[in-house]
This record gives structure tokens, sequence and C-alpha cells, in this order.
């Protein structure tokens, strides 16, 4: 059979630009405020949010960002979404040939459709598909990152999340697809318990966890049985970005959240954490031969990483029984990982002007943690208030600057400091500020870090 129709945009005008112009200069400027980290791993699955670009836009554009390269090699994206306007029973695939946008079409993978053919739960059903957002809003993102690719376009009605895990699975395939999982999180709350909600919601998300329901996140459905699949795979979940339309509107009566989750297999294979343990040994093992050559002691073994040639940038921790011994590092991404490593390691065991050059006897006992530093994100506080409510505890890293002054924490140090007024004091102090300052040009700005530690003689 040879399929003719296309499914027209539907909320083209309203959730986002009709214009194609002015839509891809839009999806330009939310991408452009994104900064990817160097060492990040191609990304198999994303959970992306679905309101109106103002909205939700620059959170989406957190996991979209990381798909620019890997725009060749992904060649099929799998899209899953709740039903908004059309009740149905199990999932809904479409009989069309192609989903419009304002960028274009975007083909249907029928024979992957085709290919869920023999499963009950999977009905064809335009209808459903006809003025349903969650789907269409996502197609000008991966229009802009990704180059020529199809689209398995899946509308999650009443089904059980194992039997949408049975259709995630089922098109799992290789390298050349990305699934995809369209979800707002919760709905209509005031700002603070927004807040506290979502971050429950995202802690069930990051520990893969399917005990989800619609009154967390609307796309509940689809996105536990994806993390059924997700588990069993043994992808490793990465959050990327939690606001909600407060954060991004600065209308905190009555928001909705968002939230950007990557999700990613070991060295592109599907062991739990292997890439993550393999990075770990090859940055911390930089680290520990930088300090033992400064010493005259004899090296380990180094494993190569592709990430190490790669800009990158890190912070370098040592502690001796249990205390600190030593912390310096970088914010930016200026050279080459593999440099910013042993740079970092060298300073921060001899250069640290808290400390005495670390000796040869102190080695032994040395604890070696090497914190990989993402991209920062500034953040719009017009106040104190409204900046101590955007950190994130145990999450954040945070930046302060103000007129030539700078400090910095990394996210562990939220386990001496819990309390977010405590820490950005702290911060403060540490710039050389009064823990009570506030100014209008105060600048705060966060960033994720991915911890590795090892001792000197593992």
């Amino acid at each position: 059979m040879r399929f003719q129709a296309t499914r027209p945009a539907a909320v083209a005008g309203t959730f986002y630009p009709a214009d194609a112009s002015r839509l891809r200069a839009q999806v330009a400027e939310y991408l452009a405020e994104v900064r990817v980290d160097a060492a990040a791993r191609p990304p198999k699955m994303l959970v992306v949010p679905h309101a109106g670009y103002v909205y939700s836009g620059p959170v989406a554009a957190h996991a979209y960002a990381r798909l620019a390269p890997w725009r060749r090699r992904i060649r099929r994206v799998v899209l899953l979404g709740p039903t908004h306007r059309v009740a149905v029973r199990g999932i809904a695939a479409p009989t069309v040939a192609a989903f419009d946008t304002p960028l274009g079409a975007v083909r249907i993978d029928r024979d992957a459709l085709t290919a869920l053919a023999d499963l009950a739960q999977v009905v064809a059903h335009d209808a459903a598909h006809a003025a349903e957002h969650a789907l269409e809003v996502q197609l000008p993102f991966l229009q802009c990152v990704l180059d020529d690719f199809a689209l398995v376009p899946l509308a999650v009605g009443h089904v059980t999340p194992q039997a949408v895990a049975e259709v995630v699975e089922r098109l799992w395939g290789g390298d050349e697809t990305l699934v995809v999982v369209s979800t707002d999180l919760s709905h209509y709350l005031p700002y603070d318990q927004a807040r506290a909600v979502d971050t429950a919601t995202v802690q069930h998300i990051l520990q893969l966890d399917p005990a989800l329901d619609h009154e967390q996140a609307c796309g509940a459905t689809p996105l536990a049985g994806a993390l059924l699949v997700a588990k069993s795979r043994g992808l490793r979940p990465r959050l990327l970005d939690v606001r909600n339309s407060g954060d991004t509107t600065g209308d905190r009566r009555r928001v909705v959240g968002y939230c950007a989750i990557a999700f990613a297999a070991a060295d592109g294979g599907d062991a739990a954490d292997g890439g993550d343990r393999a990075l770990g040994r090859a940055l911390t093992r930089r680290a520990r031969n930088a300090i033992h050559g400064a010493l005259a002691l004899a090296r380990v073994d180094e494993p190569q990483h592709d990430a190490l040639q790669r800009p990158g940038a890190t912070f370098v921790t040592l502690q001796r029984g249990g205390e600190l011994r030593g912390c310096i590092g970088s914010l930016e991404a200026w050279r080459r990982l593999d440099d910013d490593v042993r740079r970092n390691a060298h300073a921060a065991a001899f250069r640290d002007p808290r400390f005495a050059p670390l000796q040869r006897h102190e080695v032994d006992a040395l604890r070696i943690e090497v914190s990989l530093i993402g991209a920062s994100h500034a953040l719009a506080a017009r106040s104190e208030a409204e900046a101590l409510q955007a950190l994130r505890p145990g999450v954040d890293g945070v930046i302060l600057e103000w007129r030539g002054r700078r400090a910095t924490f990394l996210p562990q140090v939220w386990e001496q400091l819990p309390q977010p007024h405590a820490f950005l004091a702290a911060l403060k102090r540490k710039a050389g500020l009064a823990g009570e300052f506030w100014a209008a040009d105060l600048r705060i700005a966060r960033y994720g870090v991915r911890k590795f530690t090892e001792t000197m003689h593992a």
C-alpha cells in the first residue's frame, strides 16, 4: 500500500511560530543558549516537555542540543507522548505518510509501524493525532538538529506501561534510532509547591522508577513504559534541566513543570555505567600521574578515551584522612580535557594557597576526585529570594560574580551546607563579600558535574 496523505501542522501559530524563518530563528536561539558537555555520550533516549515554546522551549533545547554531534547518525526517531484531546484505548499509530510543519514534511517510517501490526495494543487512529500537540511540538527541534530522519509517532492512551515497553523494545534498533518521550510535569500548582512535586518526580525518573501517575506527569504512561526499557537496557539518565513556566515567563501563580533528561548507554552499548567508569578511570589516573610525576613516583596505566581530546573543564579535589588537601579547577572548557585534568591535579597538589605542597609520604592515603564540569547557565534572579528559590540543593554547582569578584561551589558542597540560604551566604564569603550582601548587578549561574573518585592505590 502506498500512503499519500500528510497530517498538517495543527498548532503552528499557537504553540510555536507558523512562519518558517521565525520558527527556525526561535529554535536556533534556544539551542544557542545551551553549551553541551564535550564528554557527553550520545543519547539513546530523551525526556522533553511539550508546552508552547515560550514556556518550555528553553528547557527542551537542553535535550535537543545534545543531538547535534550525532545529526548524521540518527536516522529514525521513535516519538511517544500522551493523548490530550481524543481518548484512545491503546497506542495510536497514524496511517499518513508524513507529518507537516512550517519547516517541511517529516516522513513516517511505515515499515516500522507495519512491524507493530501484530501487537494488540497498537491501533490505527488518525483522529488521535490530528490535533495533538505533544508530538508535533517536538518536530521543529528535531528538524533543526538532525539531518534526514524518519519518524515513528505514537500517541499513548489507556494502556499499561508494560504494553508501551513491548512496543519500545521492538523499535529499539541500534545507534540509528533515538527514543523521545514527550511529557510535562505537574500542572497549575503554585510555584513553590510545583517545585517540590517536580523535584520528587524527577528523582523517580532518575532512579528509573516507573511508579508515576498523571498528576506528576501528563505523559506518565509512555514515560513509565520507556523507563522499564531503559532499566532493562542499562541506560544511565542525566538531568539536563528542570524548571517550570514560572521560571520561563515570570508568572508564578499557577505553573506547569518541565524537565529535560538524557539517557545514554555505556560507550554505545547496554552495560549499566561502563562508559562513565571508563571515563572516570581515564581522568583519575591522569590526575594521579600528574602528582606522581612531580614527586618522582612510579606512573600508573592510563586508559584512553575519545573525550580526552575534546575541550573539557575539570575540578580536581584531593582528600587525606577525610580532610580536604587541595582543590583547583576550571569552569570553562578552553583546553583539551586531557591537559585540563593533569594541570588541575598538579595545581591542587602543589599550588592550592590554603595548603602546603603535597609530600611523598602523603600519597598512599590520598583520595582523588575529578569533577567534570558541565555548561553554566545564568539564573534570571531579580532578588536573593528568587535566587534561593531557583537553586537546586544537591544538584547545582554555583558560580557567583560581582565586579571582578568570583567564587564557585561544586554540587558536593551541598552535603555540608544543605540549606540554600547558608550555601549562598558561604559562597558570598568565599568571594570576599558579606554573607548578607546583595546587589542588582550580582550574577549567579549554575552548572552540573559528573563526579569520579579513585584512591591512589586503586
